[in-house]
């Protein structure tokens, strides 16, 4: 449970507190598409990535498991993006993201 939690507080604290707002508009490539960056602004990509990679950091530091934390990279970039692009809802993009920590703690526990 202790690891639950770590994995649940990382996932709260990169998504809202180390998230500024340039971050949460720029990792979207709509917002880039409705309001033209200023000259030098990094691409949606950029900051998309930046992101995820922070995401799959706490992960890796909550459970010791470099694999889970290129896992968590690699998902929470591909929920976002899907967020960003209108597919998902903000509410079901942190169920997704919650489930996928619920999954971490599962394939640890079977290893």
């Amino acid at each position: 449970m202790e690891t639950l939690f770590a994995l649940l507080v990382g996932h709260f604290v990169c998504d809202f507190v180390l998230q500024p707002e340039a971050m949460g508009r720029g990792k979207s490539r709509q917002n880039q598409r409705r309001t033209p960056p200023p000259p030098g602004f990094p691409p949606w990509y950029v900051w998309l990535s930046a992101h995820s990679l922070t995401h799959g950091g706490v992960v890796f530091l909550a459970t010791g498991a470099w694999y889970l934390g290129a896992i968590e990279s690699v998902l929470h970039a591909g929920i976002d993006h899907l967020k960003c692009e209108d597919g998902i809802t903000f509410n079901q993009d942190q169920v997704a993201h919650l489930l996928c920590k619920v999954g971490y703690l599962t394939m640890l526990l079977a290893s």
